[in-house]
């Protein structure tokens, strides 16, 4: 088994299998985020093209930054989409309502659809959640809009991209297949599960739900570009695990290697080794 927890910054940024860039500090990781964001909206409205990002609920201090640049610029979202790429569903197999504390619509009409000035907002039409029993709309509308211009995201404990979990030990599936597993329902893992009542339910585990709709590896795959971003101190183990080891579908992300044009965002302290303590 390969170990990397005493690999350094500097060593880390030698050997990595992936483009990285390293911020200094958690505010740079969301100005970093919102600023790529226009410039690849720029970019394209100088062409009259659309924009397609498929964008998380984590990290999220990006979009309060994305609509002050916005304003401030007077850069218009009227010819962007964004697919939001998870969401929690509930016991009934619903995605969670909006008013739900945790939900990633929620949280994204009052952080960001709500702050944009009306003139330069994204369409609601074009503000995109995955729907349990309709996945297979995610996929048909990127194909339609000519694929995803720039995937972007964080990283869970485990690897996982968007609610992409990786298979437990018994679970039958090759690398092949799990990087072509499109969008669909799944059951988050107990690591998922726990790291996210530590950060989101201080450590009620249960209230953290036990199902969610997610893009697919697939779909976030095959954006043009990737672009991931590492802002939590317990990233330090599993970013090792991502830029130096081998791909697996046990570390979802790490299928990154094998794309041509992806990168991880790292905040300065998740460069550095992990370290065992007691507190």
């Amino acid at each position: 088994m390969q170990t990397f927890e005493h690999v350094g910054a500097e060593e880390l940024w030698e050997r990595s299998k992936i483009p990285i860039e390293i911020v200094d500090t958690e505010d740079d990781i969301y100005y970093h985020m919102a600023l790529d964001m226009v410039s690849h909206i720029s970019e394209n409205e100088q062409f009259g093209k659309p924009t397609v990002f498929i964008v998380p609920v984590g990290p999220i201090g990006q979009y309060r930054r994305l609509s002050w640049l916005c304003s401030r610029n007077r850069i218009s979202l009227k010819n962007t989409w964004f697919i939001n790429m998870d969401e929690y569903l509930g016991g009934d197999g619903r995605a969670v309502p909006e008013d739900h504390p945790l939900s990633f619509e929620g949280f994204m009409n009052r952080e960001f659809y709500r702050h944009m000035e009306p003139d330069l907002n994204i369409p609601e039409s074009q503000r995109i959640f995955p729907r349990p029993g309709r996945e297979d709309e995610i996929g048909r509308l990127i194909e339609k809009l000519g694929g995803v211009d720039v995937s972007y995201g964080g990283i869970g404990i485990n690897g996982h991209i968007a609610f992409n979990e990786p298979p437990e030990p018994d679970e039958h599936i090759t690398d092949e297949e799990f990087a072509a597993l499109p969008t669909r329902v799944l059951t988050l893992t107990r690591e998922t599960r726990t790291i996210n009542a530590v950060t989101a339910a201080n450590g009620y585990i249960d209230y953290i739900p036990r199902t969610c709709v997610t893009v697919g590896m697939k779909e976030i795959l095959s954006a043009k570009k990737i672009r991931f971003y590492l802002n939590r101190q317990w990233q330090k183990g599993i970013v090792r695990k991502i830029l130096l080891g081998d791909v697996s579908r046990f570390v979802p992300a790490s299928f990154f290697q094998r794309h041509g044009d992806a990168k991880l965002i790292l905040a300065s302290y998740v460069a550095e080794p992990p370290m065992g303590v007691l507190r």
